[in-house]
Protein backbone atom coordinates (compact mmCIF):
# COMPACT_ATOMS: atom_id res chain seq x y z
CA UNK A 1 0.00 0.00 0.00
CA UNK A 2 3.01 2.32 0.90
CA UNK A 3 4.68 2.25 -2.43
CA UNK A 4 1.13 2.83 -4.29
CA UNK A 5 0.93 5.98 -2.43
CA UNK A 6 3.89 7.59 -2.63
CA UNK A 7 2.98 10.70 -4.19
CA UNK A 8 0.74 12.53 -2.01
CA UNK A 9 -0.54 16.27 -2.22
CA UNK A 10 -0.93 18.06 1.03
CA UNK A 11 -4.26 20.17 0.01
CA UNK A 12 -4.29 22.37 2.93
CA UNK A 13 -1.27 23.91 4.69
CA UNK A 14 -0.57 27.16 6.19
CA UNK A 15 2.77 28.92 6.72
CA UNK A 16 2.99 32.21 8.38
CA UNK A 17 5.09 34.96 9.68
CA UNK A 18 3.54 35.94 13.27
CA UNK A 19 4.12 39.78 13.06
CA UNK A 20 1.25 39.27 9.91
CA UNK A 21 -1.24 37.89 11.75
CA UNK A 22 -3.50 39.72 14.31
CA UNK A 23 -5.11 36.77 15.86
CA UNK A 24 -0.70 35.86 17.36
CA UNK A 25 -0.52 38.91 18.19
CA UNK A 26 -1.53 40.34 21.97
CA UNK A 27 -3.22 38.31 24.20
CA UNK A 28 -4.09 35.10 22.87
CA UNK A 29 -7.65 34.89 21.73
CA UNK A 30 -9.80 31.64 21.37
CA UNK A 31 -9.71 30.04 18.96
CA UNK A 32 -11.48 26.98 17.06
CA UNK A 33 -8.97 24.73 17.47
CA UNK A 34 -8.29 25.92 21.29
CA UNK A 35 -5.36 26.93 23.40
CA UNK A 36 -2.08 27.68 20.37
CA UNK A 37 0.59 28.95 22.59
CA UNK A 38 3.35 26.51 21.10
CA UNK A 39 2.01 27.92 17.27
CA UNK A 40 2.38 31.55 18.39
CA UNK A 41 5.46 32.05 16.42
CA UNK A 42 6.79 32.05 12.78
CA UNK A 43 5.63 28.64 10.88
CA UNK A 44 8.56 28.71 7.86
CA UNK A 45 8.78 26.92 4.62
CA UNK A 46 11.89 25.24 6.34
CA UNK A 47 10.26 23.92 9.51
CA UNK A 48 7.21 22.65 7.10
CA UNK A 49 9.49 20.86 5.05
CA UNK A 50 11.31 19.18 7.94
CA UNK A 51 7.73 18.33 9.07
CA UNK A 52 6.98 16.18 5.73
CA UNK A 53 9.84 14.79 5.27
CA UNK A 54 9.88 10.98 4.90
CA UNK A 55 5.86 11.04 4.64
CA UNK A 56 5.55 11.33 0.69
CA UNK A 57 4.55 14.38 -0.28
CA UNK A 58 5.16 15.44 -3.65
CA UNK A 59 3.89 18.98 -3.53
CA UNK A 60 1.72 21.20 -1.42
CA UNK A 61 -1.29 23.86 -1.33
CA UNK A 62 -1.02 26.90 0.31
CA UNK A 63 -4.29 28.27 1.84
CA UNK A 64 -4.78 31.45 3.24
CA UNK A 65 -3.78 31.92 7.31
CA UNK A 66 -5.95 35.29 8.31
CA UNK A 67 -3.77 38.07 7.24
CA UNK A 68 -5.40 41.70 7.96
CA UNK A 69 -7.78 41.72 5.52
CA UNK A 70 -6.28 44.89 3.64
CA UNK A 71 -2.74 42.67 3.24
CA UNK A 72 -4.91 40.33 0.72
CA UNK A 73 -2.59 40.90 -1.86
CA UNK A 74 0.75 41.18 0.24
CA UNK A 75 -0.07 37.32 1.50
CA UNK A 76 -0.54 36.02 -2.05
CA UNK A 77 2.82 37.82 -2.78
CA UNK A 78 4.54 36.54 0.37
CA UNK A 79 3.91 32.94 -0.54
CA UNK A 80 5.10 32.84 -4.27
CA UNK A 81 8.32 34.70 -2.90
CA UNK A 82 8.84 31.62 -0.77
CA UNK A 83 7.99 29.29 -3.68
CA UNK A 84 10.31 30.85 -5.69
CA UNK A 85 12.80 30.55 -3.07
CA UNK A 86 12.22 27.08 -1.66
CA UNK A 87 9.97 25.19 -4.78
CA UNK A 88 7.29 25.17 -2.16
CA UNK A 89 4.35 25.31 -1.85
CA UNK A 90 3.01 24.34 -5.72
CA UNK A 91 0.01 26.46 -5.14
CA UNK A 92 -1.93 28.98 -3.13
CA UNK A 93 -5.08 29.83 -1.64
CA UNK A 94 -5.26 33.55 -1.25
CA UNK A 95 -7.92 35.45 1.22
CA UNK A 96 -10.38 37.99 -0.58
CA UNK A 97 -13.00 40.47 1.09
CA UNK A 98 -15.82 39.44 -1.55
CA UNK A 99 -18.45 41.72 0.26
CA UNK A 100 -16.06 44.61 -1.07
CA UNK A 101 -17.67 45.86 -4.16
CA UNK A 102 -13.83 47.23 -5.20
CA UNK A 103 -13.20 43.05 -5.01
CA UNK A 104 -11.85 42.99 -8.93
CA UNK A 105 -9.23 45.35 -8.89
CA UNK A 106 -7.74 42.80 -5.53
CA UNK A 107 -8.37 39.71 -7.16
CA UNK A 108 -6.86 41.20 -10.90
CA UNK A 109 -3.62 42.15 -8.45
CA UNK A 110 -3.16 38.76 -6.86
CA UNK A 111 -3.69 36.77 -10.19
CA UNK A 112 -0.52 38.69 -11.00
CA UNK A 113 0.46 35.91 -9.02
CA UNK A 114 1.12 32.36 -11.04
CA UNK A 115 0.86 30.37 -8.39
CA UNK A 116 -2.71 31.29 -7.47
CA UNK A 117 -5.68 29.06 -7.84
CA UNK A 118 -8.25 29.94 -5.28
CA UNK A 119 -9.64 31.85 -2.86
CA UNK A 120 -10.86 31.03 0.70
CA UNK A 121 -13.72 33.45 2.19
CA UNK A 122 -14.33 32.00 5.65
CA UNK A 123 -18.37 31.96 5.86
CA UNK A 124 -18.50 29.31 8.52
CA UNK A 125 -21.14 30.64 11.88
CA UNK A 126 -22.48 28.78 14.72
CA UNK A 127 -24.44 29.40 17.56
CA UNK A 128 -21.50 28.84 19.79
CA UNK A 129 -19.82 32.29 19.27
CA UNK A 130 -15.80 30.79 19.64
CA UNK A 131 -17.02 29.06 16.72
CA UNK A 132 -17.92 31.64 14.24
CA UNK A 133 -16.44 33.79 11.42
CA UNK A 134 -18.73 35.19 9.10
CA UNK A 135 -21.37 37.56 10.95
CA UNK A 136 -24.54 35.31 10.71
CA UNK A 137 -25.52 32.11 9.45
CA UNK A 138 -26.81 33.68 5.81
CA UNK A 139 -23.73 34.97 4.90
CA UNK A 140 -24.00 32.96 1.73
CA UNK A 141 -27.48 34.56 0.38
CA UNK A 142 -25.81 38.11 0.31
CA UNK A 143 -26.31 39.85 -2.76
CA UNK A 144 -22.85 41.40 -2.81
CA UNK A 145 -21.41 38.43 -1.90
CA UNK A 146 -22.68 36.47 -4.45
CA UNK A 147 -21.95 39.01 -7.67
CA UNK A 148 -18.03 39.22 -6.17
CA UNK A 149 -17.96 34.97 -6.81
CA UNK A 150 -19.15 35.38 -10.09
CA UNK A 151 -16.08 37.14 -10.43
CA UNK A 152 -13.64 33.74 -9.85
CA UNK A 153 -14.93 32.25 -12.60
CA UNK A 154 -12.87 34.95 -14.91
CA UNK A 155 -9.95 34.74 -13.04
CA UNK A 156 -10.02 30.60 -13.16
CA UNK A 157 -9.96 30.03 -9.34
CA UNK A 158 -11.68 28.46 -7.25
CA UNK A 159 -13.58 28.75 -3.67
CA UNK A 160 -12.94 27.32 -0.52
CA UNK A 161 -16.44 26.55 0.90
CA UNK A 162 -16.32 26.62 5.29
CA UNK A 163 -19.78 25.71 6.60
CA UNK A 164 -20.65 24.06 9.56
CA UNK A 165 -24.11 21.69 9.26
CA UNK A 166 -26.27 23.76 10.00
CA UNK A 167 -25.57 26.23 6.99
CA UNK A 168 -24.95 22.71 4.47
CA UNK A 169 -28.39 23.45 2.78
CA UNK A 170 -27.64 26.99 1.94
CA UNK A 171 -24.42 25.91 0.79
CA UNK A 172 -25.57 23.36 -1.76
CA UNK A 173 -27.55 26.43 -3.05
CA UNK A 174 -24.45 28.90 -3.24
CA UNK A 175 -22.39 26.20 -4.89
CA UNK A 176 -25.16 25.33 -7.64
CA UNK A 177 -25.74 29.59 -7.98
CA UNK A 178 -22.06 29.16 -9.38
CA UNK A 179 -21.81 25.86 -11.70
CA UNK A 180 -18.13 27.25 -13.24
CA UNK A 181 -16.67 28.01 -9.87
CA UNK A 182 -15.40 24.82 -8.49
CA UNK A 183 -15.67 24.70 -4.95
CA UNK A 184 -13.72 22.85 -1.75
CA UNK A 185 -15.60 22.26 1.04
CA UNK A 186 -13.31 22.44 4.51
CA UNK A 187 -12.27 19.95 7.10
CA UNK A 188 -14.76 16.94 5.90
CA UNK A 189 -17.68 19.97 6.35
CA UNK A 190 -16.55 20.57 10.23
CA UNK A 191 -18.69 17.74 12.28
CA UNK A 192 -18.12 19.51 15.51
CA UNK A 193 -21.41 17.76 17.18
CA UNK A 194 -20.45 13.79 17.62
CA UNK A 195 -23.85 13.25 19.21
CA UNK A 196 -26.11 10.83 17.42
CA UNK A 197 -28.36 13.26 16.35
CA UNK A 198 -25.85 15.66 15.48
CA UNK A 199 -24.06 12.82 12.76
CA UNK A 200 -27.48 12.33 11.63
CA UNK A 201 -27.44 15.83 10.56
CA UNK A 202 -24.12 16.25 9.48
CA UNK A 203 -24.63 12.87 7.27
CA UNK A 204 -28.25 14.82 5.64
CA UNK A 205 -26.07 17.94 4.87
CA UNK A 206 -23.14 15.99 3.00
CA UNK A 207 -25.42 14.15 0.95
CA UNK A 208 -27.28 17.83 -0.04
CA UNK A 209 -23.99 18.67 -0.71
CA UNK A 210 -22.82 15.81 -2.51
CA UNK A 211 -24.96 16.49 -5.14
CA UNK A 212 -23.95 19.32 -6.37
CA UNK A 213 -21.13 17.94 -8.72
CA UNK A 214 -18.97 21.43 -8.57
CA UNK A 215 -18.26 20.69 -5.05
CA UNK A 216 -15.59 18.32 -3.68
CA UNK A 217 -14.34 17.79 -0.65
CA UNK A 218 -11.23 18.12 1.38
CA UNK A 219 -10.76 15.40 4.25
CA UNK A 220 -8.83 17.60 6.60
CA UNK A 221 -9.05 19.53 10.34
CA UNK A 222 -10.47 16.51 12.00
CA UNK A 223 -8.81 17.25 15.19
CA UNK A 224 -10.39 20.95 15.23
CA UNK A 225 -12.88 20.24 17.94
CA UNK A 226 -11.70 17.20 19.76
CA UNK A 227 -8.00 18.48 20.09
CA UNK A 228 -6.67 14.98 19.38
CA UNK A 229 -5.57 12.54 16.83
CA UNK A 230 -8.19 10.17 16.99
CA UNK A 231 -8.12 7.39 14.40
CA UNK A 232 -11.31 6.16 14.78
CA UNK A 233 -12.74 9.37 14.63
CA UNK A 234 -10.91 9.85 11.54
CA UNK A 235 -11.68 6.14 10.10
CA UNK A 236 -15.37 6.97 10.51
CA UNK A 237 -16.02 10.49 9.16
CA UNK A 238 -13.25 9.85 5.67
CA UNK A 239 -15.26 6.60 4.94
CA UNK A 240 -18.83 8.14 5.19
CA UNK A 241 -17.67 11.77 3.04
CA UNK A 242 -15.80 9.45 -0.02
CA UNK A 243 -19.23 7.24 -0.06
CA UNK A 244 -21.09 10.01 -0.21
CA UNK A 245 -18.85 12.15 -2.85
CA UNK A 246 -16.83 9.11 -4.62
CA UNK A 247 -12.70 9.10 -4.83
CA UNK A 248 -12.79 11.47 -7.42
CA UNK A 249 -14.06 14.45 -5.59
CA UNK A 250 -12.06 14.37 -2.53
CA UNK A 251 -8.80 14.94 -1.55
CA UNK A 252 -6.39 15.23 1.07
CA UNK A 253 -4.98 17.50 3.79
CA UNK A 254 -2.92 18.52 6.78
CA UNK A 255 -4.06 21.58 8.17
CA UNK A 256 -0.28 22.61 9.08
CA UNK A 257 0.51 23.30 11.69
CA UNK A 258 -2.81 23.84 13.60
CA UNK A 259 -2.99 19.54 13.67
CA UNK A 260 1.00 19.85 14.99
CA UNK A 261 -0.81 20.96 18.33
CA UNK A 262 -1.65 17.67 19.48
CA UNK A 263 0.56 15.15 16.29
CA UNK A 264 3.01 15.07 14.39
CA UNK A 265 2.86 14.86 10.66
CA UNK A 266 3.64 11.30 9.55
CA UNK A 267 1.77 9.90 12.81
CA UNK A 268 -1.01 12.17 10.51
CA UNK A 269 -0.63 10.97 7.12
CA UNK A 270 -0.26 7.41 8.60
CA UNK A 271 -4.06 7.61 10.67
CA UNK A 272 -5.47 8.76 6.94
CA UNK A 273 -3.63 5.92 5.00
CA UNK A 274 -5.17 3.40 7.33
CA UNK A 275 -8.54 5.30 7.24
CA UNK A 276 -8.46 4.65 3.74
CA UNK A 277 -6.96 0.85 2.78
CA UNK A 278 -9.57 -0.88 2.04
CA UNK A 279 -10.27 1.46 -1.10
CA UNK A 280 -8.08 -0.05 -4.22
CA UNK A 281 -4.39 1.71 -4.92
CA UNK A 282 -6.58 3.57 -7.34
CA UNK A 283 -8.58 5.10 -5.15
CA UNK A 284 -6.38 5.96 -2.76
CA UNK A 285 -4.64 7.51 -5.24
CA UNK A 286 -7.00 9.85 -6.65
CA UNK A 287 -7.72 10.66 -2.76
CA UNK A 288 -4.07 11.56 -2.30
CA UNK A 289 -3.12 13.59 -5.43
CA UNK A 290 -5.22 12.96 -8.19
CA UNK A 291 -8.30 15.17 -7.01
CA UNK A 292 -5.58 17.95 -5.76
CA UNK A 293 -3.48 17.77 -9.20
CA UNK A 294 -7.07 18.63 -10.95
CA UNK A 295 -8.45 21.15 -8.79
CA UNK A 296 -5.33 23.12 -7.98
CA UNK A 297 -3.78 22.48 -11.84
CA UNK A 298 -0.84 20.98 -10.59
Amino acid sequence: MRAAMDQIVDSHHHIWRQRDLPWLLGPMQPRIFGPYEPIRRDYAIEEYLGDIEGCGIAQSVYVQANWAPARAVDEVAWVQAEADRTGYPHAIVGYADLHDPDVGDVLKAQSQYPLLRGIRMQLHWHENEQYRFADGPAVMNDAALRRNVGLLAAHDLLFELQVFTAQMEDGAAFAEAFPDVPMVLAHCGMPDDLTPEGWRAWRAGMERLAAVPSVSVKLSGLGTFIHRLDRAHIERTVRETVELFGPQRCLWGSNFPIEKLWTDYASLVDAYREALAHLSPEARQEIFAGTARRLYRL
